[in-house]
């Protein structure tokens, strides 16, 4: 699940746009004074909870579903997943289409009531699909296509309630808590319904989604009088152009790929821990809960020491750092050995991904916030999954073992460490809530001119 990104920086380097003035919005009627606001926060926070619920729960069960029924191999459980996620690659097109193109008079909320119904409906196919690794793929990508949509939708919605009760850093926190909450309490209900009827899931995950509906249909008073948006898509254009030529955009896209394209082994490392430990599913669920609070603790310490220390040193130091944990698991022998190294190597994960988060933020050009984010998110889905996929694929086909697999991704992710000395200093050198640098001819940027459009606000 993608975190809550941190507010962008202003970057000195992004290159100059068009004169015309920045886009504020498709023209809406004004409201009545005495309208209420059409959506509130608990609103979004139940979004989250149940969607975020049903997927969590899920992920162990189906993984067994493909190993044990299907039998897949890790390469083959890893390719499952890498075209399953298809949708989630795309993303950014799931925020152009409910921003700009209206569904049935609304932005959201018929959005909302049509994706969480489909999505309801599809995980029930899931479960009922015959098991074979293309209905059961092509089920999952059309499910995906609604739980993208239901996640970008909600993610609009967050963001304008936030910004209408000035509160966006307080729903961006709590969505992480919600997820962080969800991924405790999921790791036991998964790794106990994992022995069970993969149906059984489904239709849990289905239920999730399918109470959630009414939720929106009877509380989400949004009114149905939008109108297509052709200045937000005109606007999509303007800001392609503007990310395109963001050298920092690149170089930090570059890092991320370069760090998390390491081959993976966590498909390879559920093989070793079901197949060769024959650790059950409850301990594997147990497991879970050790990693997501690990992972709570690490970004509380985080919060404290990136307003210390300027992101370059945490950058290398995170890095270095994950790549020694990282070996730990060489020791992942037993259960005991398990629990810990699982929490140590989920803290350390975090102090590794958190100062990515950040840099992403930093590297997308002012005015482009938004659509910026989401790509480099769909830069990193990608990657991500698609390591995984390498490094099963290095494991089945040439027989690399898991202990092989954890030296080739301890030392490629310590080989990143080299392009850090080479990213510009004004994404860098500076700690969290320090002033941005000075806009000018600085870092690479030839022309000095101001970045983002000429009024300094986002889109």
């Amino acid at each position: 699940m993608e975190e809550a990104p941190p507010i962008p920086a202003v970057l000195p380097d992004a290159p100059a746009v068009e004169t015309a003035p920045a886009y504020t919005g498709a023209a809406v009627e004004p409201a009545e004074p005495a309208a209420k606001p059409y959506c509130e926060g608990w609103m979004v926070n139940m979004g989250w909870a149940n969607t975020v619920l049903a997927l969590s729960i899920s992920g162990l069960p189906f993984k067994y579903l493909l190993k044990d029924q299907l039998h897949l191999d890790p390469e083959a459980l890893s390719r499952f997943m890498l075209l399953a996620n298809i949708p989630i690659y795309v993303k950014p097109f799931a925020g152009i289409l409910s921003d700009a193109l209206p569904f049935c008079g609304t932005r959201r909320r018929h959005y909302l009531l049509l994706s969480l119904t489909l999505g309801s409906l599809l995980w029930l196919l899931l479960g009922l699909v015959p098991r074979t690794f293309g209905s059961l793929v092509w089920t999952f990508i059309a499910l995906n296509i609604f739980l993208t949509l239901t996640s970008t939708v909600l993610g609009g919605l967050m963001v304008e309630v936030g910004k209408r009760e000035n509160m966006t850093g307080g729903l961006s926190a709590q969505r992480h808590g919600i997820t962080q909450l969800v991924g405790i309490i999921s790791g036991p209900v998964g790794g106990y319904l994992a022995k069970l009827p993969f149906m059984l899931t489904a239709s849990l995950c289905a239920f999730f989604y399918w109470i959630t509906a009414p939720i929106y249909f009877l509380f989400l008073k949004e009114p149905a009088n939008a109108k297509r948006d052709t200045g937000a898509l005109l606007e999509v254009g303007r800001q392609g152009k503007v990310l395109v030529r963001s050298h920092t955009l690149w170089a930090a896209a570059g890092l991320v790929v370069l760090v998390v394209a390491a081959p993976g082994f966590g498909t390879p490392l559920f093989y070793h821990q079901t197949n060769v430990l024959k650790f059950s599913p409850e301990f594997l669920g147990w497991l879970a809960v050790i990693a997501a609070a690990s992972g709570v603790v690490a970004a509380y310490l985080y919060s404290h020491f990136c307003r210390r220390l300027p992101l370059r040193l945490l950058l290398g130091l995170s890095i270095a750092f994950h790549a020694a944990m990282t070996l730990l698991y060489l020791f992942y022998h037993t259960p005991w050995s398990a629990r810990i190294i699982t929490g140590l190597e989920a803290a350390t994960m975090v102090f590794a991904l958190l100062p990515l988060y950040d840099l992403s933020a930093r590297a997308t050009p002012r005015g482009s916030e938004a659509l910026g984010y989401c790509v480099m998110m769909s830069v990193w889905n990608f990657t991500s999954q698609f390591s995984d996929y390498v490094g099963s694929w290095l494991n089945t086909h040439w027989q690399l073992t898991f202990s092989q697999l954890v030296w080739v991704n301890s030392g490629t992710t310590a080989l990143v460490l080299i392009a850090v000395p080479f990213l510009p200093s004004a994404l860098m050198d500076r700690r969290d809530g320090e002033p941005e640098a000075k806009e000018g001819k600085e870092d690479g940027d030839p022309t000095g001119d101001p970045p983002g459009p000429p009024d300094g606000r986002g889109s």
